[in-house]
């Protein structure tokens, strides 16, 4: 499976190196050279510099062809934009988006990304259940 990762911090290279070792193909979208470096070091050739909510980026690392594009910046409004074009601009058939602020989980839903992941909200519903 052909998986897009726009954000390459700690979320999106752990989630990298743990895709890479059950055998798919990854991209992680960074804007950061550090970091970029960083993970090429680490995981090797799999990480491209650009702004994963821009069209141009998005059309360059072959998101049209991408079987998942997950979105795990530290930015919500970011991670929407960057689901938001996958599926309507590249139909890339599952989103995944990181969300910080639990109030925001209903609009992402409402707005047709496929899944949401928040960790205060992951959270509650262990201390709660």
């Amino acid at each position: 499976m052909y998986i897009v990762i726009v954000g390459g911090g700690e979320v999106g290279y752990y989630l990298g190196k743990a895709l890479l070792d059950e055998g798919h193909e990854i991209l992680i979208v960074e804007k950061d050279s550090q970091r970029i470096d960083f993970i090429t070091n680490e995981l090797g050739s799999v990480c491209f510099r650009g702004d994963g909510c821009e069209v141009a980026t998005l059309a360059q690392v072959g998101t049209n062809r991408a079987d998942m594009l997950i979105a795990v910046t530290a930015h919500d409004e970011d991670n929407l934009i960057a689901c938001q074009l996958a599926k309507h601009k590249f139909n890339v058939p599952h989103t995944i988006a990181r969300i910080r602020n639990p109030k925001n989980e209903r609009l992402f839903k409402r707005l047709g990304i496929d899944v949401t992941v928040s960790s205060t909200n992951i959270i509650l519903e262990y201390i709660l259940s």
